[in-house]
């Protein structure tokens, strides 16, 4: 089957060209018509958004993060060229790209553009698994009767409909499977269409790297590679029972992904685990004020964040990265859920204050997690009575910087002595 992704019509013979509409941009593919498994991911979200946002940035690299002792969150496919890569210190991405044009994440954008993309998915089935702000699996299978197409067809229209109403762009993976779905929709970025059907899955895989496997991450692939496993065809070779033996559970698993063997169903139930906001210091920071000023101000982006995707959380948690680069993490529950930053620093800053004793760190950070709805959270008691108050005051504060911007609002923060 050939479809179009342009005009979406559908052939049965090869061609170079759609024979409607003339558009080079074809899905041909013998098991077009049978896949119904897709995993969908927006190109170079933050970055894309911010180029749709200001059109003068169109045509120029831009990176979206931190300071230059920060790290890369997403960069537009310009800077890619340059090797700017998702995760690479800022410092030395602008090395790689000296002009770049460098834009502060906006969380709250990206998810509200993040939520108007799923409600899309959601006109699709309900079958609809998020993975992150930007990417999801989709199971169209009952769908196909329901839109009297293909899941490809069905498919090539939503990535038409998201580019033309939103704005950005998205790549498809379409497959048997969430794993090669997934797989494939890192085949043909940006505004991609891949498939990977089942003749061809085992061949597929047998040449990638053991990383390319889901959860395999560097210091696994290194693990692998010294038990002579540099390749999926490697693990393909033993029987699985050889491979249980030689890395346990996890063996068996590797071997029915090397076998492009997945039966996982999209889940619609997945939810997000945790929200949180962190910062690196552009110089590594031992005064217990700074620290906590930028806590607070941390707290106050988890909090936009929190309302922004209608959660509250009951349990807090505090990072921090010290000058050589060790880790630490502090976490307390919350006497009740909440989404106000006031409500979340009091027992940040207590958890901050037993460890800023003048060590240096370097970076610093703050989380809700054991997530909930709004409806459950800071109703207050007979001890914690100004909630209330709190409550309206953080209202008001968040209508102003909606109108006037983040900056038009500024809270001092003063430790306790002694």
């Amino acid at each position: 089957m050939v479809l179009c992704r342009d005009c979406f019509a559908s052939s049965a013979a090869p061609a170079r060209r759609c024979a409607a509409c003339a558009s080079p941009r074809l899905i041909d593919h013998a098991e077009l018509a049978s896949l119904a498994i897709a995993h969908v991911d927006c190109d170079a979200f933050y970055a894309a958004i911010e180029k749709r946002d200001n059109p003068a940035l169109r045509d120029r690299p831009v990176i979206v993060g931190g300071g230059t002792r920060g790290v890369v969150s997403t960069c537009c496919y310009i800077a890619r060229t340059h090797g700017v890569r998702s995760a690479m210190p800022m410092f030395k991405a602008l090395a790689l790209c000296r002009d770049a044009t460098v834009i502060k994440p906006d969380m709250v954008k990206y998810a509200r553009v993040g939520r108007e993309i799923r409600s899309m998915m959601l006109d699709l089935t309900p079958l609809v698994e998020p993975i992150s702000i930007d990417e999801a699996f989709l199971d169209l299978e009952g769908g196909q009767r329901l839109h009297g197409e293909c899941a490809a067809a069905t498919l090539a229209r939503f990535a038409a409909r998201v580019e033309r109403e939103v704005g950005v762009t998205v790549s498809v993976g379409l497959s048997y499977c969430k794993f090669l779905a997934k797989m494939a929709s890192d085949l043909d970025k940006p505004r991609g269409f891949a498939v990977i059907g089942r003749a061809e899955a085992k061949t597929f895989l047998a040449a990638r790297p053991v990383g390319a496997i889901w959860g395999v991450g560097k210091v696994a692939e290194e693990r692998l590679a010294r038990d002579g496993f540099k390749l999926i065809g490697d693990l393909q070779r033993l029987e699985e029972s050889d491979l249980i033996r030689k890395l346990g559970a996890e063996g068996g698993r590797l071997w029915r992904l090397a076998k492009g063997l997945d039966d996982r169903k999209v889940s619609p139930e997945r939810e997000t685990k945790s929200v949180s906001a962190e910062t690196t210091f552009a110089e590594d920071i031992s005064d217990p004020q700074i620290l906590a000023s930028t806590l607070y101000r941390l707290c106050e982006k988890v909090s936009g964040r929190l309302k922004a995707q209608e959660f509250a959380g009951r349990s807090l948690t505090l990072k921090l990265k010290t000058a050589d680069f060790r880790t630490r993490t502090r976490a307390r529950a919350l006497s009740e859920p909440t989404q106000l930053a006031a409500r979340m620093f009091g027992p940040a800053r207590e958890l901050l204050l037993k460890e800023a004793t003048g060590e240096k760190f370097r970076l610093i950070g703050v989380g809700l997690s054991d997530l909930c709805a709004p409806g459950e959270a800071d109703h207050g008691d007979l001890v914690d009575t100004g909630v209330g108050r709190v409550k309206a005051t953080e209202a008001a504060m968040d209508k102003l910087r909606a109108r006037f911007g983040r900056d038009a609002i500024v809270k001092g923060i003063v430790l306790p002595k002694g």
